[in-house]
């Protein structure tokens, strides 16, 4: 029986819980891995090779190899263990994370020392406070439809 996840409502949002946990083990494993100096050479010399250590689906180690952060997320990736991904490749987290966002680094940046992103629009995706600046929804309302 599955459980009722009511979490799922949340925009542009993945939940890490069980379900992700087990989906991403093997990813958040060879993550950890790079905390030690001789994995993180043996990863920057032969990405490919190091990852095929790994029982990863291929599906992760192409978004690994890729770079895209948001795709390991949604495979199961925990940010905090992909930290150590960006940190292996000399970024911050403020750069993977502007890069995660589509945001220019600046731009991402003033934005969390404002406060962060708006909870309007934010909270669920049936939320009908204020749509998001920028969403389609928002768009739409603008023009009358």
């Amino acid at each position: 029986m599955a459980l009722e996840k009511p979490y799922q409502d949340v925009p542009g949002t993945t939940i890490f819980d069980a379900e992700q946990s087990r989906k991403g083990y093997e990813l958040n494993q060879f993550c950890m891995s790079l905390m030690k100096a001789d994995n993180r050479a043996r990863f920057k010399a032969d990405e490919r090779a190091y990852l095929d250590e790994w029982p990863m689906t291929e599906e992760q180690k192409l978004a690994v190899l890729a770079r895209d952060f948001n795709r390991m997320i949604s495979l199961g990736g925990n940010i905090y263990f992909l930290a150590k991904i960006f940190s292996t490749d000399g970024q911050s987290f403020e750069q993977a994370a502007s890069k995660m966002t589509g945001m220019a680094q600046p731009d991402y940046r003033a934005m969390m020392i404002a406060g962060g992103r708006s909870p309007n629009g934010n909270r669920y995706i049936g939320e009908t406070a204020q749509q998001p600046v920028g969403s389609a929804a928002a768009a739409k309302s603008a023009k009358g439809n």
